[in-house]
């Protein structure tokens, strides 16, 4: 509505025709208001005029940015009040053609109790603060007047369409537009602050049936009252980021790569995986299991495997990667998997105000603490801070320590292979010293793999075994075609 007490020097600009008796007033709403001259007559201060009081002021209509003209109600409304919520805010009058003329509405109680059910079932979160539904009267007819302010929980959207393009309008000029995704996500992130996992997730139509059997497992409810307080469900109703990493639609993605030897040029396998974040880890780990090869030796009749990465160190490497990355990045979480080491790659430095010395003494600030939550509930890490200590820990055995590089937008930790930590380079080796090696890094090989080594045919590559024998260094493991050789334990 008209402000009731304007001041002429500060806020309106004031033009009067002397021939036509009339002062035409500008509001800051781009509402023109007519006076008559005989109205001011009398008034000795004009800083101050009751606008409300002059009997024959008539209102001029016209659209901008913050003005939108509506000749009925019609549903469409809803996103005209939508684009105003999310932008400066702003005024609709219904019963008002485009160009200006005043057409009046007729039952005006019945159309105002419509756009407020408009309101309150057809918009989230709720507008009911930020809007005020009025009647007023203009050349003698009623026109409805709708005002909205700018609302503290953007983006507000059409409850049947959700927060995705479709549902979430802005203004634009003198028009209500779809906003974009970018302009989504950057509306949350005004509103949830930069958390990512707190914060609302832009797709609200989530299906939870991996992370359903996975918290039944392990006998933990997933109802909707066990999600709020795990902070899957917001006050308002809506899911959040860390919902959206759980469930089946999680966006993100890990990406293993195995490769021949200690260089990335010659792949031996790759695989992706897609999917709730507790999926993408059971089936990673699982991968990266399958490459965890075994070396095995024999003290007597005793046979002793050790792997090449203390199982303790892989799990917990793979989760911290995965509950301490970047989300508001897109890119893949990485593991590289080497002959002499494996690779977790994970998006995102360290915490601000976070140094490696602090992570390692076990100081500990978690970038989703929401996440965190969820996977200590779970027991998948037992608590906070002991992460890469222990994984320091799990080596000290071997005599041998990873290596942790932080950079400003990633993170990665490296975990040296046990078995091929003592082989020498193949510079200058005997062939012996290479089949030995070979043993060492693959733990039993056949024949063939000697063949493949040294370049030759199967006569030298048996003369060779039989020597080796002979002097006790290896060990013949079954027969015929599944015949193996393995290092004995004083050779290794």
């Amino acid at each position: 509505m008209i402000i009731a007490i304007i001041s002429i020097i500060s806020i309106l600009q004031l033009f009067i025709d002397e021939v036509k008796g009339i002062i035409t007033i500008y509001n800051s709403d781009n509402i023109d208001i007519t006076i008559d001259m005989d109205e001011l007559k009398g008034i000795n201060n004009m800083d101050n005029i009751d606008i409300n009081g002059l009997r024959s002021q008539t209102m001029i209509f016209k659209e901008n940015s913050v003005i939108e003209l509506k000749s009925e109600v019609t549903p469409d409304i809803k996103k005209e009040i939508i684009a105003f919520a999310n932008c400066e805010g702003g005024d609709i009058y219904v019963g008002v053609a485009n160009d200006g003329t005043i057409i009046g509405v007729k039952n005006t109680e019945t159309e105002m109790e419509r756009i407020s059910q408009m309101i309150q079932n057809g918009i989230k979160p709720d507008l009911h603060a930020y809007t005020s539904v009025e009647e007023i009267i203009e050349q003698k007819k009623s026109i409805i007047h709708i005002a909205v302010s700018v609302g503290l929980k953007r983006p507000y959207h059409l409850s049947d369409k959700g927060l995705k393009s479709s549902g979430v309008y802005v203004r634009h000029g003198i028009t209500s537009a779809p906003a974009s995704e970018e302009m989504i996500r950057a509306m949350i992130r005004d509103s949830d602050g930069a958390v990512f996992d707190k914060a609302r997730s832009s797709n609200q139509a989530l299906s939870f049936d991996y992370a359903k059997r996975y918290f039944t497992e392990r006998e933990i409810p997933f109802e909707q009252s066990n999600m709020r307080t795990l902070k899957l469900v917001d006050s308002d109703g809506y899911f959040t980021n860390a919902a959206l990493l759980l469930s089946d639609q999680c966006e993100h993605s890990i990406k293993c790569a195995v490769y021949q030897n200690d260089t990335k040029l010659n792949f031996k396998a790759r695989k992706d995986f897609f999917g709730s974040v507790l999926k993408q880890l059971d089936e990673s780990y699982g991968f990266i299991s399958l490459n965890n090869n075994l070396r095995s030796t024999f003290e007597g009749l005793n046979r002793i495997d050790v792997p090449d990465y203390p199982e303790y160190a892989l799990r917990e490497a793979l989760l911290n990667t995965v509950v301490h990355r970047d989300y508001d990045y897109s890119g893949s979480t990485i593991v590289n998997i080497f002959s002499d080491r494996i690779e977790f790659v994970s998006i995102g430095g360290l915490v601000k105000g976070i140094t490696m010395t602090d992570a390692i003494n076990g100081v500990s600030q978690s970038r989703n603490s929401v996440l965190a939550g969820v996977f200590y509930r779970l027991t998948l890490i037992e608590s906070y801070g002991t992460g890469i200590k222990r994984i320091i820990e799990s080596y000290a055995p071997y005599n041998l320590t990873p290596k942790f590089s932080p950079a400003p937008a990633s993170f990665v930790a490296t975990l040296p292979n046990i078995n091929t930590s003592k082989i020498k380079p193949d510079q200058n080796l005997t062939d012996e010293e290479k089949v030995l090696n070979l043993m060492r890094t693959g733990g039993s090989i056949s024949r063939k793999d000697i063949e493949d080594l040294l370049g030759v045919s199967s006569f030298p590559a048996n003369k060779l075994l039989n020597r080796l024998l002979a002097e006790k260094k290896i060990a013949k493991t079954g027969s015929a075609r599944a015949t193996k050789y393995i290092l004995k334990s004083n050779n290794l």
